[in-house]
């Protein structure tokens, strides 16, 4: 199997090629699949990179319900659609139910105690969103300090496994104290109705991830499937065999019949298609194989800001935001906040529809998003040799 087809392929399904140009938000993420922010500007880049939504337009329909981040696959956070939401949630139960289990076997935590509380929080909560903290005040005594053992174990009151819990469940939800998907300031409210409904049966909900995942990253692996979802091999083995998925010859990858032809007849486009995007876009974070979205030319370049020895072929993840064209990482990019630039690094030479791009992305970020975080603790001071290094580093 030709790696730049399969590169070429994964952008075109991710819609990088500019097919989702004027899609909403939630169109977007059920096309492409759900997007981690981790509170960093990934979101944001991805979907202004795939239809060019603006923030505003994003902010409005988080506050709208039309998109939410969500606890789920593997507990991690994900913005999700609407259509999605009990999915994510159930998929994503059994991390507060494990944490709330060690809890219990280290902790000296009880089930019925923190039921107990589950009430009380969600009692206070049927007004205006309230922070940990006012929760925590308003429940008085209801919240237990856990001590010395709890602040070992990263749990240092019984109040997140009760928040945790309530999530899962969709009787609360998480809100955004600015309305923004990059800051990491939060407060509770009650969810009402709750999303949470029929699809209670994990080993369906399993199967409906696993269809989605297919629909958005194959060509897939089951350990790229297993990787996003948590599973087990025998589980990730188990579902994939309903879905009847088709081998790629000579390969471990596998896609739905449904797209079969339709891959078979895809070629590589002729011309370049540029997006800049966070590394950890799912054109990246679907199947986490960092080497096939590289040239090989490029597998040997050093790290931007890293350890002597450091090459791009060797690291699980991009070390800065990436530029891809036509699926492969094409180059990398940080935004620096003092000059209101974009520093990038392209690996070959750059054409006026590359610098076209980066005009645009620069523009969104300065004025729109104010920085390129890639995660919540990311700022100007962390990557400030990585700008070094991408501003003065040869191609």
């Amino acid at each position: 199997m030709a790696t730049d087809k399969l590169r070429a392929w994964w952008a075109h399904r991710q819609g990088l090629d500019g097919t989702l140009h004027g899609s909403s938000a939630a169109a977007v993420l059920e096309r492409t699949g759900w997007m981690r922010s981790v509170g960093g500007s990934a979101p944001y880049l991805g979907l202004f990179a795939r239809a060019r939504l603006d923030r505003e337009t994003v902010d409005a329909d988080v506050a709208q319900l039309a998109i939410h981040e969500l606890p789920s696959a593997r507990g991690c956070t994900y913005v999700l659609p609407s259509a999605d939401f009990e999915l994510g949630l159930t998929v994503g139960a059994a991390a507060p139910a494990g944490e709330l289990a060690a809890a219990e076997k280290y902790l000296g935590v009880t089930q019925a105690e923190i039921e107990q509380l589950c009430v009380t929080v969600a009692d206070l909560l049927d007004g205006e969103p309230l922070s940990p903290a006012a929760i925590k005040e308003a429940a008085g005594p209801a919240v237990r300090n856990l001590g010395e053992a709890g602040r070992k174990r990263g749990t240092t009151t019984t109040l997140p496994l009760a928040l945790g819990l309530l999530q899962a469940r969709g009787d609360i939800r998480r809100v955004p104290v600015t309305g923004r998907l990059d800051q990491q300031r939060y407060g509770y409210v009650r969810w009402t109705p709750s999303p949470r409904g029929a699809l209670s049966d994990m080993d369906t909900a399993r199967t409906e991830l696993a269809r989605r995942y297919f629909s958005w990253a194959a060509p897939a692996s089951l350990k790229h499937f297993r990787w996003f979802s948590g599973f087990t091999a025998a589980s990730a083995k188990k579902i994939a065999e309903q879905l009847e998925l088709v081998s790629l010859d000579g390969t471990d990858l596998l896609l739905p019949k449904e797209i079969a032809d339709e891959f078979a007849a895809f070629t590589v486009p002729s011309e370049p298609s540029y997006a800049l995007l966070a590394g950890i876009d799912g054109i990246h974070l679907l199947h986490r194989e960092m080497p096939r979205l590289l040239a090989d030319a490029d597998v040997e370049r050093p790290v931007p800001g890293g350890r002597a020895g450091e090459t791009l072929g060797g690291q699980a993840d991009p070390p800065s935001h990436v530029i891809v064209d036509r699926g492969r990482i094409a180059g990398l990019w940080e935004f620096d906040t003092e000059t209101g630039k974009i520093v990038h690094r392209f690996f070959g030479d750059e054409d006026a529809a590359l610098r076209e791009t980066i005009a645009r992305t620069e523009e969104f970020v300065r004025d729109q998003l104010g920085d390129a975080r890639s995660f919540s603790l990311d700022s100007p001071k962390s990557r400030a040799s990585r700008v070094a290094d991408l501003r003065l580093s040869p191609r």
